[in-house]
């Protein structure tokens, strides 16, 4: 399948902004079942140059710097993106490497270890208590499957939240979005996350895009896709294997993947700093547009 990504942000400030510094997180990955084959950034005001870096998890961003006076600032990205398969996540089938195994592995094998520490401790967005454990307690046990104890997780969090817009921030705790039964996909990727290194396994927080399908008769809405977030776990001789808490399913070739790390604050896809004062508006548009 293939697809044209365009996400557009708008930032509206009530003052003049006259330095900013930004970082991009908005190229979709080079992977072996997925392939961009063009990238384009437009920002408004156009900035002096454009620096492209590989970050630490590979996820390729884009740090610009504006010293001109504005009140509005536009970024349009633009990517082609193809998909290969229908899933990403574990095409192997599933593992029936039991939680205990993959703890012992863990446990042994001190290069593997260390490869994916950083997935298995607390990070800016995700952090665990007992009442975090308590809550997916009942999913994990060392006798199952680690693969179907995940997806036992996903099916719990679809199956008691909501998925409310709007409800909380990026900066909403987790304690509250598991006392409130809602949220979106962030805060279900960050709880899913939490629960899983809670019991000792890797985990990854993905960003990217879902293809939304309109109502049957009905023409897809300009803008009615939205960035996405879903959760990587790593299963020691299977690698890493994508589960999508927020639908409860196995992402598969409409999800696309634009970068991945610790939490959402390593993948953020537009992040700065302002040199001026007073209230700013914030507008997205993303959309996902299928190429026949």
């Amino acid at each position: 399948m293939k697809y044209k990504l365009i996400h557009k942000t708008e930032y509206q400030y009530a003052e003049p902004v006259n330095n900013y510094h930004g970082l991009l997180c908005l190229m979709p990955r080079m992977l072996p079942k997925q392939l961009c084959s063009d990238f384009e950034i437009s920002i408004d005001p156009q900035p002096e140059q454009v620096i492209e870096h590989v970050d630490f998890y590979g996820n390729t961003t884009h740090y610009f710097s504006l010293h001109a006076s504005h009140k509005k600032l536009t970024v349009i990205a633009s990517s082609l993106v193809e998909c290969l398969t229908e899933t990403t996540g574990n095409p192997l089938g599933l593992s029936d490497m039991t939680c205990e195994e993959v703890r012992q592995r863990l446990t042994q094998d001190r290069p593997l270890r260390v490869s994916v520490i950083e997935y298995t401790l607390p990070s800016p967005f995700i952090k665990w208590d007992a009442q975090i454990r308590d809550f997916a307690a009942d999913c994990f046990a060392d006798h199952k499957p680690a693969y179907r104890c995940v997806q036992d997780l996903c099916t719990k969090i679809f199956t008691e939240f909501k998925f409310v817009s709007g409800f909380s921030t990026v900066n909403t705790p987790l304690k509250e979005v598991l006392t409130a039964k809602k949220g979106v996909c962030q805060d279900f990727s960050h709880l899913a996350i939490s629960c899983i290194r809670a019991f000792g396994f890797p985990a990854r927080y993905v960003s990217g895009y879902l293809e939304t399908l309109p109502p049957p008769g009905r023409q897809k809405l300009q803008g009615s896709d939205a960035s996405h977030a879903w959760i990587s776990v790593f299963i020691p001789d299977y690698g890493w294997c994508d589960f999508d808490p927020t639908n409860n399913m196995i992402p598969g070739e409409r999800h696309i993947v634009t970068a991945w790390g610790r939490d959402y604050s390593d993948v953020t896809p537009l992040k700065g700093i302002i040199f001026s004062y007073g209230k700013h508006e914030l507008k997205v548009e993303v959309d996902v547009i299928p190429i026949p």
